[in-house]
């Protein structure tokens, strides 16, 4: 394809799956961002004169549709006060802290909500414009959750997809939402709407039958109309044998064996992996770690936890409270219960590449995962796909929804400080043999349910619909 003009298949999501890279002459390229989401639906891209449409990254700059890596990209413009009220405004003060159980109070702006309501709708001009007759768009998430109905008004002929990717709440939170109508009805406008858990689906469809009065039988929604919406869960997954291949490289294995020597060869390393968020519980975290410590349960000489926090959203004001909030969590800890030369937490505010959170992954003894809320949590099957002996433990958050899935892990309610500590000497006292038999369990499940198999399930029930 030559052109992102006339595309059979549109997945529109908030960022394009490109990164800018400024080379040292000055020059500027754009390179393929890793994730499993490109990974899942590139080859569809590619059979069906595919075209993707988002923002480019920059606030303030209007690009013509390009072609990268023979992917045909729509860039959608944003202002910088755009970027602030549609972004981290209304999606992520606003719908994120109100889909992952009120963990942080949400904010409710109307002029916040104006502001998604004029994005939402470039979004879907964007996506009706580059549609070629008859085609199906798959639109991505919480950010566009009224682009489904909006892209129904300007193109009738079009097959509509959207998947949520994060939890979707109960009735009694929802309900708080000012503009819950309007989202939900913006949401109906997909032939298919997607979650992540059945509990997420069944929400939707109790608050489309209290809330807008429509018929809904077996989670087919029936709209005024006669047009149907099915309803229904689709546990996303992830490049698990891309993960497995990375991990199995000598490079990877060298490096991880380095990491285990930089933190001093303990004889037990933990490890957490997550984007620096409030749904992730990382202080219930660190300080069930920290009181095993100090209680003498595990030695500051022999344990030793590792914990990446990935920056995020870092003008939030509630993002920038609990990265100070961290900070000064694990510098107590250390100063309470660490050794000279042996600080049992290492901390790192920063972003790695694939390879480098690989190595990772292998050099563990136990993984933690334990968020407070979060719809999947890909870090966890990340984990256990690169475990290709079968070794090591994953201690998992119930309020994950990889926990439906990964059912082997040693599961902890995170805020259980007690019930936390427990689940982490659990795992890590547990017989090399009976981690064993979990983690096989766990990979088989990760393999036979990967990304391919998340993308091909839901395109081909959109297709039947």
């Amino acid at each position: 394809m030559t052109s992102p003009s006339g595309a059979d298949f549109v997945v529109v999501a908030n960022r394009l799956p490109v990164d800018r890279v400024i080379h040292d002459d000055g020059t500027e390229d754009w390179r393929t961002s890793p994730g499993g989401l490109v990974t899942a639906l590139e080859p569809v891209m590619r059979a069906n004169d595919g075209a993707w449409v988002g923002w480019h990254g920059a606030p303030d700059e209007k690009l013509e549709p390009f072609v990268s890596d023979d992917l045909a990209l729509v860039p959608v413009e944003l202002s910088a006060d755009e970027i602030a009220e549609y972004y981290e405004g209304f999606s992520n003060a606003t719908l994120w802290p109100l889909y992952h159980d009120v963990v942080a109070h949400p904010e409710f702006h109307r002029e916040w909500w104006e502001t998604y309501k004029m994005i939402n709708q470039r979004f879907a001009d964007r996506a009706a414009a580059v549609a070629n007759e008859g085609a199906t768009v798959w639109i991505q998430d919480y950010q566009l959750s009224l682009a489904p109905k909006m892209l129904r008004e300007l193109r009738p002929d079009l097959r509509i997809g959207y998947f949520l990717h994060i939890p979707f709440p109960p009735a009694e939170l929802f309900r708080q939402l000012p503009w819950r109508s309007e989202i939900l009805e913006g949401m109906l406008g997909a032939d298919l709407v997607g979650f992540q858990l059945p509990g997420g689906a069944n929400n939707f469809v109790e608050l489309v039958r209290r809330m807008l009065r429509l018929s809904v039988h077996r989670h087919v929604v029936t709209m005024p109309d006669g047009r149907e919406v099915r309803a229904q869960a689709y546990p996303i997954s992830i490049d698990a044998q891309g993960f497995a291949d990375l991990a199995a490289t000598p490079q990877v294995r060298a490096r991880a064996e380095e990491i285990r020597r930089d933190l001093g060869d303990p004889e037990h390393l933990v490890l957490g992996i997550d984007r620096l968020d409030y749904t992730k519980g990382l202080r219930q975290r660190l300080r069930a770690f920290g009181e095993l410590i100090g209680e003498g349960s595990l030695s500051a000489t022999d344990a030793v936890f590792l914990q990446v926090a990935n920056p995020s959203r870092e003008r939030v004001q509630e993002y920038r409270r609990l990265r100070d909030d961290i900070d000064m969590l694990v510098g107590r800890l250390n100063g309470n219960i660490g050794t000279i030369g042996h600080p049992p937490i290492t901390y790192l505010h920063t972003s790695y590449p694939r390879e480098e959170m690989a190595a990772m992954y292998v050099a563990a003894d136990v993984m933690m995962v334990t968020p407070l809320r979060d719809g999947m949590n890909l870090v966890a099957k990340e984990f256990v796909a690169c475990r290709d002996d079968n070794s090591g433990a994953l201690v998992l958050s119930e309020f994950a929804g990889a926990a439906r899935e990964l059912k082997q892990a040693y599961l902890v309610n995170p805020y259980d400080i007690n019930g936390l500590k427990a689940g982490l000497m659990r795992a890590i006292n547990d017989t090399p043999a009976a981690k064993t038999k979990r983690m096989r369990a766990m990979r088989k499940q990760v393999f036979d349910h990967d990304i391919d198999h998340w993308a091909s399930s839901f395109l081909a029930d959109l297709e039947r619909r």
